[in-house]
């Protein structure tokens, strides 16, 4: 594999930059649905690593936005593109909690396989309007172990990947994160950033959940409301990340373009009025300079075909105005 080329988001076409996302979806996709068949496969999951890293670093605003259009949009291939999303939020978080380098590729390596042993019938499900048959369960119920096991077999030997892997399911102890061992440490990372990404992703038997709803779903109430994961993931992408829509106390509709400098300022684009029209012209608008404020997150799906939008020109605007204006 080469090394991606990737254009300068103000350069790229929004087509373009989609376009190399969805090819590492598309090449993720064939590694995990048949990696018996693949030379050297613990290389070339780190192949796949470091071109998730190589778009991430031109503009991770820019990266995220497209990530979140893919997860709330897809269905078909559910098991990659919910890979992608899980190992995208796993690097996010990586940084935000100074993870050692070892353990950030540790944790990446295990999003990216971790449901090795069922790609294909995570496939099915996602598609799949009736429940899981008895033969689906138990494939369910094993396929952490199964696939850590697996993963030795192909040649992995980093054993905090495989630890992580195997145990991803299993309860882990209610502790602070430094005071756990690091594949427990890394276990309770992926097993908050799994709910998260399959939440904000829609099944053949329900909607997507919004993310704010997402995000209240995994940090609970009372003890729960400090999770420590939790919080760090709404610090790092933003309670609304780029590529969510929101409603405004205005009563206006807009889309989330780029983080803001805390988690719940966003730069946003209205797209719709108080009264449900389509804008002819999108409004960028920075909510850190004040109102209108964001009121709450809305499901993809209320927004598909009332919204058609130049997802370029509104990245390009929101991009030029950060550099001009800050976020």
């Amino acid at each position: 594999m080469q090394p991606t080329a990737v254009p300068h988001p103000q350069e790229a076409e929004y087509e373009d930059l989609l376009g190399l996302w969805s090819e590492l979806e598309a090449g993720l996709s064939t590694l995990l649905l048949r990696p018996r068949q693949v030379a050297e496969f613990p290389r070339k999951v780190r192949q796949y690593d470091r071109w998730m890293q190589d778009l991430l670093q031109h503009d991770m605003d820019t990266g995220l936005y497209l990530l979140y259009q893919l997860a709330a949009n897809r269905t078909l291939g559910y098991s990659s593109a919910h890979a992608l999303v899980c190992s995208v939020l796993c690097h996010v978080l990586a940084a935000e909690l100074a993870l050692p380098p070892a353990e950030r590729d540790s944790l990446v390596g295990a999003a990216l396989t971790m449901n090795l042993a069922m790609t294909a019938l995570q496939n099915r499900l996602a598609e799949q309007a009736e429940a899981p048959t008895a033969e689906q369960k138990a494939q369910i119920d094993e396929h952490a172990h199964a696939g850590g096991a697996l993963l030795e077999r192909l040649g992995v030997d980093d054993a905090l990947w495989l630890q992580v892997v195997a145990s991803h399911h299993d309860a882990l102890p209610v502790a602070a994160l430094d005071s756990l061992a690091p594949a427990q440490r890394l276990g309770r990372i992926l097993q908050v950033v799994d709910r998260y990404a399959a939440m904000i992703s829609p099944r053949k038997t329900r909607a997507a959940r919004s993310v704010i709803e997402t995000v209240r779903a995994l940090l609970g109430r009372g003890e729960g409301a400090r999770e420590p994961v939790g919080m760090a993931l709404v610090r790092a992408v933003g309670l609304c990340p780029p590529g969510s829509f929101v409603r405004l106390d205005s009563g206006e509709v807009a889309l989330v373009l780029r983080r803001g400098s805390q988690p719940n300022h966003p730069m946003v684009a209205t797209v719709l009025g108080r009264h449900g029209e389509k804008l002819q012209t999108p409004r960028l608008h920075r909510t850190s300079y004040g109102g209108p404020a964001i009121q709450s997150a809305l499901t993809p799906d209320l927004l598909r075909n009332r919204v058609r939008l130049n997802h370029q020109s509104l990245l390009r605007q929101a991009l030029q105005a950060e550099r001009i204006h800050g976020a």
